[in-house]
């Protein structure tokens, strides 16, 4: 073997190696992270705590049962504003991607992506609880709303790019009108990268909790009323964690545990969903 053979053959072995070393680095964090919560949570979590209200300062024990029922409650609402739009919005930038329109659409979706969320909190404070004149949860639940839109919309459109246009023919030479193409060969044709960005869009939110600081305040009660002030995991966390007293630090932790648990399942249901269903790709 010549010296330039063992020299090409020595440097593609470093470079390998300097990539695993890397991505060993990226991974290392995450581990860190979820151990760490996972140890200092997972003691705290019992039925009580799932399923009891929080207590008055002072007095030990209660739970998150509250924060639990809004984060679903508000994430659900999210969704059903978020979701239709997003998919709409991405169904029509990939099917007229050289418009004027979808150009300025797609820029609009992009920056939209970047903005942080403490704006959104400010901009949806200034235009939904300020003329409402009280916080509520559904105010919150457009915030968070806003936040997804991106992400399913981008997801969306990727998606549909990716189908080949013979599938399109197909329906217009049967004779089938544009939306009965969309409805019966388009979107389920790429339901899964549909499904993957939604579900991707839902756990980006879930721990937000800048937004729901100017929308959804919290709610030290249980209630299921969308225009009154409503409690969620994130705005628990963050309350308990600033507080002064041990017991409410626990509960931080609880809840800190749960909403990891949470936002590690609803990825790896996102894996999962992808994996299915790929071959509609």
């Amino acid at each position: 073997m010549s010296v330039q053979v063992k020299y090409r053959i020595g440097k593609s072995i470093a470079f390998q190696g300097l990539t695993i070393l890397l991505s060993v680095l990226c991974v290392v964090p995450l581990i860190f992270i979820l151990v760490y919560i996972i140890k200092a949570g997972v003691t705290k979590i019992n039925w009580n705590f799932l399923t009891n209200l929080p207590k008055p300062v002072g007095e030990t024990g209660g739970g998150i049962k509250n924060a639990l029922l809004g984060s679903v409650e508000v994430i659900a609402l999210s969704t059903i504003i978020a979701v239709p739009v997003g998919i709409l919005c991405g169904i029509y930038l990939s099917e007229y991607k050289q418009s004027k329109l979808a150009y300025w659409t797609r820029l609009s979706v992009d920056i939209l992506q970047g903005v942080p969320s403490i704006v959104i909190g400010i901009i949806a404070y200034f235009w939904i609880v300020k003329p409402m004149g009280h916080f509520s949860a559904i105010s919150g639940s457009i915030a968070l709303a806003i936040m997804m839109l991106p992400i399913v919309v981008r997801s969306t459109e990727e998606t549909l790019l990716l189908l080949p246009d013979s599938l399109r023919e197909a329906g217009y030479a049967l004779g089938m009108p544009f939306h009965r193409v969309v409805l019966k060969v388009i979107i389920p044709c790429g339901f899964s990268g549909i499904l993957s960005g939604v579900m991707l869009s839902v756990a980006r939110i879930t721990g937000e909790t800048a937004p729901l600081l100017f929308t959804a305040f919290g709610n030290p009660y249980l209630s299921f009323d969308i225009g009154q002030p409503m409690q969620t995991l994130p705005l628990i966390i963050f309350n308990y964690a600033t507080s002064p007293y041990n017991d409410w630090h626990d509960l931080a932790w609880g809840a800190s545990c749960i909403l990891l648990l949470w936002v590690l399942l609803l990825n790896i249901l996102t894996k999962v969903i992808s994996a299915k269903w790929k071959v509609q790709l």
